[in-house]
């Protein structure tokens, strides 16, 4: 197939490697001539995915126009509030023939939207059975490696998931299938803010069980807002629900622990943002889910305080109290 990977991140980089050894036709573009130099002299992406080496076969560009025309599959990785506006430079493409599979993981601020319903939006010639979700417990340091990794192809179109499943997958990438395109979005998404949550435990000194707490009663929130907005609440049983939870909130290389963490040992956001290259999407994330639960009627503790830490300043101790000394309930009480 002819592929583009639209997101020289660590990611989308880590992506077009893994699609070009999977015997595709592999371009990668970037916003930037300076990585788009960076990558073609190195044949390394030395800012986000320092030590693997990127094959000469990737073409790379800056041109998203040639990016995009006549491709059999067009992979977005780029940060899911960017999203509209990187897809919008491509808006009079013919995308009738093509599958487009997005990797963000985010809400967009403002209109709620997911991002398949952003890119459906924004490319109003791509079918809708034709754009999906790629997600699941993934980080491009440990998928670039060739670690063992599992994730979840998700579309509306079970015949579509399954031609996905097929591209992507390999010795060391497998590959799930489910329809359920908007449960899977939303766990890759919500799971960003219990991350940070975790972070801020780390941070503010707690231990294990706050944050096997916040974890558990994090998956929950998100099943209840889920099921609100139609998902099916198996979906969050999954890998792109409790899977890429776990993950997120346990690994080295998660960026929203990161962040949490320093927020949780009394360092302002704007401070923690200013210094990272990368983006931590649970931030923005935090907004749109506080906008989401009243939209939806749908009560979210650790979230409303992760939003209160985060753009308000609270005290991640007084959070984690209220938490714990809100009216005693069932555990499985909706």
């Amino acid at each position: 197939m002819n592929v583009t990977v639209l997101g020289a991140g660590s990611w989308g980089t880590a992506l077009a490697i893994l699609l070009q050894k999977n015997g595709h036709t592999v371009g990668l573009w970037t916003y930037s001539p300076h990585y788009a130099d960076e990558i073609i002299h190195h044949r390394e992406n030395l800012s986000f995915l320092p030590g693997i080496k990127i094959p000469e076969e990737i073409t790379v560009t800056t041109d998203i126009i040639e990016a995009t025309t006549r491709k059999d599959l067009i992979v977005v990785a780029v940060p899911s509030q960017f999203i509209r506006s990187i897809a919008g430079q491509a808006a009079g493409i013919d995308l009738s023939r093509t599958l487009v599979v997005h990797v963000a993981k985010g809400i967009e601020h403002h209109t709620l939207k997911t991002m398949s319903e952003v890119l459906i939006e924004v490319w109003p010639t791509v079918i809708p059975g034709a754009v999906a979700a790629l997600s699941g417990p993934s980080h491009a340091e440990e998928v670039s490696r060739n670690i063992p990794t599992a994730v979840v192809a998700a579309t509306k179109d079970l015949k579509v998931a399954k031609s996905i499943q097929q591209i992507f997958m390999n010795r060391t990438f497998r590959v799930y299938t489910n329809t359920d395109l908007r449960g899977v979005e939303l766990g890759g998404a919500l799971k960003n803010v219990i991350a940070v949550a975790a972070g801020i435990s780390d941070g503010a000194g707690y231990g294990d069980n706050t944050k096997a707490a916040l974890m558990t009663r994090g998956i929950a929130e998100i099943t209840r807002l889920g099921v609100a907005m139609g998902a099916n609440p198996h979906t969050f049983s999954g890998l792109s629900g409790v899977g890429d939870l776990f993950v997120t909130c346990m690994s080295r290389h998660s960026r929203n622990r990161y962040v949490g963490e320093q927020i949780g040992r009394g360092r302002g956001l704007d401070d923690i943002l200013k210094e990272m290259v990368m983006v931590a999407e649970g931030v923005e994330t935090a907004r749109s889910t506080t906008e989401l639960s009243l939209k939806f009627s749908v009560e979210m503790p650790i979230f409303i305080e992760v939003h209160k830490m985060l753009f308000e300043g609270k005290n991640p101790h007084t959070a984690v109290e209220e938490l714990m000394t809100r009216d005693a309930r069932e555990e499985l009480e909706h």
